[in-house]
């Protein structure tokens, strides 16, 4: 994948191939770019954004977006509205939305079966797996 940083260095390339990407624990990813060889290199990068083509991003990022994520209300196929989410937390397997609304604080687990997509505007519908402790209102 070919990225741009922003805003670029007066001098040098500010195009750089994304490398390689490794998990970096509970910090996020580690991502290596093409021509950013030393610490000097990186952090003449610290504060600036990274800039992709859509159509070469993951298929999946919608699911991992927090800045368009937090905010968006939750709704599961059969319980119902769940609530807001308030928080998106970043695991080494994958990551878990912290729902808070009627049912108190709900941590979904970000994975295909429970959440499959996430529309562009509107509430998301998940498909919370039972034995969660959730009860289906009466």
């Amino acid at each position: 994948m070919c990225v741009a940083i922003v805003p670029p260095a007066l001098k040098g390339n500010r195009w750089h191939m994304v490398t390689s990407v490794s998990e970096g624990g509970s910090s996020g990813q580690l991502v290596s770019l093409s021509g950013v060889d030393s610490i000097g290199d990186a952090e003449g990068i610290v504060g600036k954004s990274v800039l992709a083509l859509v159509d070469q991003l993951p298929a999946d990022i919608a699911l991992h977006d927090a800045e368009a994520l937090l905010g968006r209300e939750a709704w599961d196929e059969r319980l119902g509205r769940l609530g807001t989410i308030t928080e998106i937390m970043t695991g080494p397997a994958n990551d878990v939305w912290v729902i808070s609304g009627p049912r108190g604080e709900v941590l979904v687990p970000v994975v295909p079966p429970v959440v499959t997509s996430v529309p562009e505007d509107g509430p998301i519908t998940i498909s919370v797996p039972a034995g969660m402790g959730l009860e289906e209102e009466e």
